[in-house]
């Protein structure tokens, strides 16, 4: 496998430049009358130029030809992407997708700009305020293709087979496990390696950050030094029978046409970049006494509303643990949330959900819709012996946890046929203990 660079650090100030083209980075000024080796200088903005210097995200790219070079854009069929959510009438039941099915490569080649599927979201992008959970199902690399999201930005989790993701950037390998963030404008194409799905997080109107530590102190959760971003690499490549670049606007998809590679910046400097993350370096934060502490430990990454306390939405991990809570029920308990919560799983078993909930399937338990743990479950807990013990070993769930009020898709509900009607019946064995002259 392809060994790439990396360089660390979650929202940093980085330098990176292609070592075929030493001092292509100007020095002293973002913008000289004439740039290095005779490149053109580019800034992408991910936010106002007037936000707060903490909250202020901006790149200067250096590329052989601006990214202004291309024929004008033409609608392209989005086939099941949408962020039309008035499809089918609300659902509030508990919902439950079984794997979603990867195509078969010679009958149906989909790459991952055609084998991206909604299933629920909310609010829309022209307000710049509201998310959007897809599914990517593919089985072909994306071939002089390349898409950027005027949207919001992609979170992006591979859930089975490897990402090679070129960025304007440098490339990124992803693979379960991983995670990484394709920011808002950021042009990338992605190369697979046969069979490939994941789930992907769309926020409009914030980007991710780091969730607020508050008293777990300075450290833990997800440390900065573990978020990796690409180094600088280019092509100067022509390509006379056309690049497609094709950009998300407004819910839709649109193709331009140009005769040369986007990914042609020789070098860069900013903190507006991609990254990637592994799962596997989160520190986990857990009860040592008794009772649950609140799913909130597990925030991977977050996307503030303009409401302090509450998301936008949060990326939620359950990882390999320790459960050791005296006198507790140790899985997770019966609940109705003012949020609504999405999940996936990329491999293992969820504790609380043993059967039915499988690698590459989902969940969504809407706002105030009652879930928790299966009859099974719920039994088992209620009779096991309270000793020290690995939870969720080999396996890893997550949760895309959002304030809005998710809409499900008619592809979700009907053309994926992927949703498990018989969902609800894995609570129906829970049976009444209360006996009133116990106490």
């Amino acid at each position: 496998w392809l060994i790439l660079q990396y360089m660390s650090g979650f929202g940093n100030e980085h330098v990176s430049e292609d070592p075929r083209c030493p001092g292509a980075l100007p020095e002293g000024q973002n913008n000289p009358q004439v740039c290095p080796y005779g490149l053109y200088a580019e800034q992408l903005s991910g936010s106002a130029f007037t936000c707060p210097r903490p909250t202020n995200r901006r790149s200067w790219l250096y590329r052989i030809l601006p990214s202004v070079c291309h024929k004008p854009f033409q609608p392209l069929r989005e086939g099941h992407l949408t962020h039309s959510w008035d499809e089918v009438e609300p659902d509030p039941n508990q919902l439950r997708w079984k794997p979603f099915e990867i195509p078969k490569a010679p009958q149906d080649k989909l790459d991952f700009v055609s084998g991206l599927h909604t299933l629920c979201g909310a609010g829309e992008p022209r307000g710049r305020h509201g998310i959007a959970v897809h599914i990517f199902v593919c089985n072909t690399s994306m071939l002089d293709r390349c898409l950027y999201n005027s949207d919001g930005d992609f979170l992006i989790v591979p859930q089975q087979g490897k990402l090679l993701i070129t960025t304007e950037f440098g490339k990124m390998l992803v693979e379960p496990n991983e995670i990484c963030v394709i920011q808002q404008g950021m042009r990338f194409s992605v190369e697979v390696f046969g069979e490939t799905r994941g789930y992907i997080l769309e926020v409009y109107g914030a980007h991710f950050e780091l969730p607020d530590l508050g008293p777990i102190g300075a450290n833990g959760l997800a440390n900065p030094r573990d978020f990796l971003v690409p180094v600088a690499w280019y092509e100067d490549r022509q390509v006379p029978g056309g690049y497609t670049v094709i950009s998300k606007y407004q819910g839709k998809l649109f193709a331009a046409q140009q005769d040369f590679s986007p990914f042609n910046v020789v070098a860069w400097h900013g903190n507006y970049t991609p990254y990637k993350y592994h799962l596997e370096n989160f520190m986990v934060i857990n009860s040592v006494a008794f009772d649950h502490a609140d799913p909130s430990i597990f925030t991977v990454l977050t996307a503030k509303s303009t409401r302090p306390g509450v998301a936008l939405a949060d990326f939620v991990i359950f990882p390999p643990r320790w459960g050791v809570a005296n006198n507790t029920f140790r899985p997770p308990y019966y609940h109705r949330n003012c949020m609504s919560e999405f999940m996936g799983l990329i491999k293992g078993h969820y504790e609380a959900k043993e059967e039915g909930f499988q690698p590459g399937g989902a969940s969504l338990h809407s706002m105030m819709t009652p879930h928790g743990p299966d009859a099974d479950c719920f039994e088992k807990a209620s009779k096991a012996k309270l000793e020290p013990e690995r939870v969720a070993e080999g396996t890893m769930a997550f949760m895309f946890e959002s304030s809005l009020s998710m809409a499900v898709t008619k592809w979700g509900l009907r053309t994926s046929n992927r949703l498990d009607k018989n969902y609800y019946k894995c609570w129906e064995p829970l049976k009444s203990h209360f006996n009133p002259k116990c106490k």
